[in-house]
């Protein structure tokens, strides 16, 4: 039986636009990202779904919120859905970033290099799609919501598409509180659409 699986990227932020987050606490969703994560959880509604997850960053937790309110669900946390770690870039502007020669590299060279302290992008990618593979099993027949982030999500989908290279996850655009939507037939994923975005 296929499962359907919804993945979602967190809903707008104040810093989205000027500072690499990453796992920095205390990131919240601005009122337009309440708004869209409100938007969200309306378009959702719609949808048979089983089980709402979460990024354990408080602006996935608030996006999905109200998805799982709608829907009658909790909102389980699920580490796996988490942010890349990037170590010691966490939190900085990305006109500051502009001058680090490690930043270029890894911007153009995501598979080869490691943020200082943090993760390799791969790693993003093998966890990610280990647990999504792991839920779309569990909920066979219906559908499931992942509420997680840009780059793990381009990760996913490059895992998912036999890319050539984990480097073509610049081939998708995910824009904040988007929908992806697939679906999994026995061990097979197939793109049913990308990146979703509401209308105003």
């Amino acid at each position: 039986m296929a499962a359907t699986l919804y993945l979602v990227r967190h809903a707008a932020h104040d810093r989205v636009h000027n500072t690499l987050c990453g796992r920095m606490r205390g990131v919240t969703l601005g009122s337009d990202g309440r708004h869209q994560a409100e938007r969200l959880a309306e378009r959702l509604a719609r949808e048979d779904i089983a089980a709402v997850y979460s990024s354990p960053l408080e602006r996935a937790r608030e996006t999905a919120q109200p998805i799982a309110r709608r829907l009658g669900l909790p909102v389980q946390v699920a580490e796996p859905l988490n942010e890349i770690d990037f170590g010691s870039w966490t939190g900085r502007r990305f006109d500051e970033l502009a001058s680090d020669d490690i930043w270029r590299t890894w911007n153009r060279a995501r598979v080869s290099v490691r943020p200082p302290g943090g993760e390799m992008f791969a790693a993003a990618q093998v966890r990610a799609v280990a647990f999504l593979n792991a839920v779309a099993a569990r909920h066979a027949g219906t559908g499931v919501v992942a509420v997680s982030h840009c780059d793990v999500i381009r990760a996913a989908l490059c895992a998912w598409l036999n890319c050539q290279s984990l480097g073509d996850y610049r081939l998708f655009d995910i824009a904040p509180a988007s929908i992806t939507r697939l679906v999994r037939r026995g061990e097979g994923w197939t793109v049913a659409s990308m990146n979703e975005a509401l209308a105003a």
